[in-house]
């Protein structure tokens, strides 16, 4: 028999109440989840777009042909000229042929440096350059176009070549242009560029010492006295000194590049030595053209760039110092070449 105390179960009853249980424990859910704006459900994290390259203009295209080189293009065809006037006398002078070397000269500087930007730049051996930022490399210039103004200045160079080649009647001058235009670009160009297996050095010795110098003095003479081979020798190894300063300051970037510049090869601390030997040659030079004409000692207050310069290069610690003695050291370029050309074109 049933309890008195028991009630009959209602299922209205008990079906209303689930209800009400089920409705309590929504509202208390929501009221512990935070409510989302509906716009904000829609947002989504968005990463800051990178920083845009700025497209290279005037000031960028003329950095890219790096004007601070230059020097060791004039220097050589400076101290040519020079040596052709111990040939002829100071008072005879052949301008034209001496500004068309000079044509050459420049014309080919600025072609290499561009296109060494260019192969550089494809290469990625510029993607995490300390120096000056390249026109190929920081993606301001698109590579073609790069290519393009480097085949132009290789051009003018050429088209100079052949002027003066004319003009001296001596053809074979034709080869060595050729020559020296495929080691302009095959110096950081090609399957297997020589400027990174440790023999850029020997290049700017060459071309832009010797060839450039007694290049000179022959287009205006058809000859080359000692004067014109001595000459290019020193004014070489400031060419030399100008790349390795360059080098070192890069030794950190190209050896991630694999680009295996003598700074490379030989280490820092030799590399900044071999530097200072660069600087000290011409010097050492210097002391053939004191026995044989009486003023050249002047030559000498070009040591008030060249110590400075060796100072630095020895000490520096930063990128900066390096760009500021590799400017001291193409500034010695011009001043040497200007001492010693005045020196041995005019007779004291």
């Amino acid at each position: 028999m049933a309890n008195p105390k028991q009630q009959r179960i209602d299922p209205n009853k008990v079906l209303k109440a689930s209800q009400r249980a089920a409705e309590d424990s929504a509202a208390r859910t929501e009221a512990k989840t935070p409510v989302v704006p509906p716009r904000a459900k829609k947002k989504t994290q968005v990463r800051p777009p990178s920083a845009k390259v700025r497209k290279a203009g005037v000031r960028e295209w003329i950095g890219g042909a790096r004007l601070r080189t230059l020097p060791l293009s004039i220097a050589p065809v400076i101290l040519g000229a020079a040596a052709a006037h111990v040939i002829e006398g100071p008072n005879v002078w052949h301008w034209l042929p001496e500004l068309l070397a000079l044509v050459v000269a420049v014309a080919l500087q600025i072609g290499v440096n561009y296109a060494n930007d260019y192969s550089d730049g494809i290469r990625g051996t510029d993607a995490h350059r300390l120096g000056p930022s390249r026109l190929t490399g920081s993606g301001a210039a698109k590579p073609r176009t790069v290519l393009v103004v480097a085949l132009f200045f290789f051009a003018v160079a050429a088209a100079a070549g052949v002027a003066v080649t004319v003009l001296t009647q001596q053809w074979w001058l034709l080869a060595v242009g050729v020559v020296a235009i495929l080691a302009a670009w095959f110096y950081t160009g090609g399957r297997r560029p020589y400027g990174y297996y440790g023999l850029g050095e020997v290049f700017v010795f060459v071309f832009f010492g010797i060839v450039a110098t007694a290049g000179t003095t022959f287009v205006a003479v058809k000859t080359v006295n000692a004067e014109s081979w001595i000459a290019g020798a020193a004014i070489g190894f400031i060419a030399c000194a100008v790349l390795t300063v360059n080098n070192i300051r890069d030794i950190p970037q190209d050896r991630l590049a694999g680009k295996r510049t003598l700074a490379v090869l030989i280490g820092d601390r030799a590399a900044r030595i071999v530097y200072v030997v660069f600087l000290a040659l011409p010097f050492g030079i210097l002391a053939f053209f004191m026995v044989f004409y009486a003023n050249s000692y002047l030559v000498l207050f070009a040591l008030f760039i060249a110590i400075p310069a060796a100072l630095i290069t020895l000490t520096a610690k930063t990128p900066r110092e390096l760009v500021t003695a590799l400017q001291l050291t193409s500034l010695l370029a011009i001043v040497y070449a200007l001492g010693l050309g005045f020196t041995i074109a005019i007779y004291f």
